[in-house]
C-alpha cells in the first residue's frame, strides 16, 4: 500500500465555504494564501498534493483531528464564510469545509486532489473517458484552479492547477499523508480511466499477491494505487488517503477515545509496514500507516 514516493503537503484549497456559526473571536480574517511561498518553479502532474474533509459537524472533526494527529487548526474567515486549515507542524496538510446536512448518505467525506498542469484539457479528457465534472473549474486568486471530478464508478477526486507550483517529492513525516489508494469494482477498467485524464503510466502492484491491484505512477514514482472493492455488501468505491503514523496501536486506542471507530484492523502491508483503515467521530474514512522498521523504507526521491 505504500507509495515509494513520500508526501509533504502545503496549501490551503476552498471548495464549497459554509459559515460555522463560531464567535468571531475563533476565527482569523486572514485572507487565503498561494500553495507555496515563494513559488517552487516545480510541476509534478498526477501527485496528489491535498486533502479536504467536508463535514455536517465541523467542530466534532476539528476535535478528533486535532487530537488524533496533533494537527493545530486554524479557522479562516472571509465575508462571513468559513474554512478551517490543518497544519502538521509548521507546513499545513489538509483543509476542512462545511457542508449542509440535507440529503447526504455521507455526513463527511475526504476529497483528495490530483496536481495537473491543464485543467480544462483535463477536464475535457475527463467526459470523453466517461467520467462527470461535479465542481466546474475554479479560479481562486493566488491558490490557482480547482475542480472535482467523478471516475466512472462515481469516486470522487480533486484537480488542482496551483498558481505557485507543487511541493517537492520527499519522505512523509509522521502526521503528513502517505499514500493514496482507489478501491475500485473493476480495478483494471478504472485504472485505465485515470491513466487517460492524468497521464499515469498503469502497472500491475507486484507488492501484493492479489490479483487487481495497480500503481498509478509519474516522474517514475507510484503516485496513487488501485485494488478491487472489498468482498461486503456495504462496500462502496472510492479513493481513501493514508496518513502515516507511530505506535499503531496506541493511535487506534485514540481513535476510539475520539469517538471515532476501527474499519480495518492492522494489517502487514509493503515495505514492513503495518495499514488500518479508521472512521472519524463524523464519518470521515482515512488510513494509517506505521512502519515497522525504517530500514526497510525505500530511499526518498
Amino acid at each position: 500500500m505504500i507509495s515509494k514516493s513520500r508526501y509533504r503537503l502545503a496549501g490551503v484549497l476552498a471548495t464549497v465555504l459554509l459559515g460555522l456559526g463560531l464567535p468571531a473571536s475563533a476565527r482569523n480574517t486572514a485572507s487565503f494564501q498561494p500553495l507555496h511561498t515563494p513559488a517552487t518553479g516545480e510541476q509534478h502532474p498526477g501527485k496528489f498534493v491535498w486533502a479536504d474533509l467536508f463535514t455536517t459537524d465541523p467542530v466534532a472533526a476539528t476535535k478528533f483531528y486535532t487530537g488524533l494527529f496533533g494537527w493545530t487548526a486554524n479557522i479562516i474567515d472571509q465575508q462571513g464564510k468559513a474554512y478551517t486549515v490543518f497544519s502538521n507542524g509548521s507546513h499545513p496538510v489538509a483543509g476542512l469545509a462545511p457542508r449542509r446536512t440535507a440529503n447526504l448518505k455521507r455526513p463527511s467525506r475526504w476529497i483528495s486532489y490530483i496536481a495537473v498542469s491543464d485543467i480544462k484539457a483535463t477536464l475535457d479528457r475527463v467526459t470523453a473517458g466517461g467520467g462527470l465534472v461535479r465542481a466546474p473549474a475554479r479560479d481562486f486568486p493566488h491558490r490557482g484552479f480547482q475542480a472535482i471530478i467523478a471516475d466512472p464508478e462515481g469516486s470522487p477526486v480533486g484537480l488542482l492547477q496551483s498558481g505557485s507550483g507543487d511541493s517537492a517529492d520527499g519522505e512523509a513525516q509522521t502526521g503528513d499523508w502517505n499514500w493514496f489508494q482507489l478501491y475500485g469494482k473493476a480495478p483494471k477498467t478504472v485504472s485505465a480511466f485515470y491513466a487517460g485524464v492524468f497521464k499515469y503510466d498503469v502497472t500491475p502492484d507486484t507488492r501484493t499477491v492479489r490479483k487487481g491491484d495497480y500503481l498509478l505512477t509519474t516522474d517514475n514514482l507510484p503516485r496513487g494505487g488501485v485494488a478491487p472493492l472489498p468482498e461486503r455488501d456495504d462496500a462502496q468505491p472510492g479513493w481513501i488517503g493514508v496518513v502515516r503514523v507511530e505506535k499503531m496501536d496506541e493511535m487506534l486506542a485514540r481513535v476510539t477515545a475520539l469517538g471515532g471507530e476501527v474499519l480495518l484492523a492492522p494489517r502487514a502491508a509493503a515495505y514492513e509496514s503495518r495499514f488500518a483503515i479508521i472512521a472519524d467521530s463524523t464519518g470521515g474514512t482515512i488510513g494509517l500507516v506505521e512502519y515497522v522498521t525504517t530500514a526497510s523504507l525505500p530511499s526518498s526521491p
